[in-house]
């Protein structure tokens, strides 16, 4: 790719043999290349950025699920709109441009699209995907966001544009298209439906 760059892999104990294969790729490209740092239960997001960044030397941080949904061919986008704008934090959009979103369907594309379309309303936080997680970070701006923010979950990721907003951070976006995973199982429920609406409703009294 002609970049400097290291994979770290957080895994939460997740259903989808993610560390199995982790493991495989250790041995395959070294452990220069591939850090694996599991946790044994599923502790958040929030947290799980926190585990990643204590381990990454880079200047610039890429977020990303490790199960393709979220394809690694948009990462050289992701870095010339960074160069582009000098943004301080670039993020992947399912809905704007040419971006979207396959595999899923009617009911989860729905619950995205509302989740989204409500944030818009309440919050007005001048991104167009707020709940996706594939994104660029600059390192010091991701560790300022981090002692920020306060949820956990899905809302965590909502919670970082809006809090970025608010310190003047710039944010970019690129538009990607998010294919629902091949194998494994997605570990949204309803629990993590209502703690993003509550999580929502803390936000908008909050900012």
């Amino acid at each position: 790719s002609g970049h400097n760059f290291e994979i770290i892999i957080i895994d939460d104990g997740s259903p989808d043999g993610t560390q199995e294969i982790a493991k495989q790729l250790e041995k395959i490209y070294g452990s220069d290349k591939i850090l694996l740092r599991p946790r044994a239960r599923k502790l958040g997001l929030g947290t799980a950025y926190i585990h990643g960044m204590k381990h990454a030397t880079g200047n610039f941080i890429v977020i990303m699920d490790a199960d393709l949904s979220h394809h690694p061919k948009f990462i050289p986008e992701f870095i010339r709109k960074q160069k582009e704008g000098n943004f301080d934090i670039v993020s992947g959009t399912r809905y704007k441009g040419n971006g979207g979103v396959y595999g899923w369907d009617l009911k989860r594309k729905l619950i995205s699209r509302g989740a989204n379309f409500i944030t818009q309303v309440l919050l007005r936080p001048g991104a167009s995907d707020l709940t996706g997680s594939f994104r660029l970070y600059r390192k010091e701006v991701l560790q300022k966001l981090m002692e920020k923010c306060v949820s956990k979950g899905y809302v965590f990721q909502m919670e970082m544009i809006v809090r970025a907003r608010q310190l003047g951070y710039t944010v970019g976006e690129v538009p990607i298209s998010f294919v629902d995973r091949v194998y494994g199982e997605s570990k949204l429920g309803g629990n993590e439906i209502v703690s993003f609406l509550k999580g929502l409703l803390t936000l908008f009294a909050t900012t």
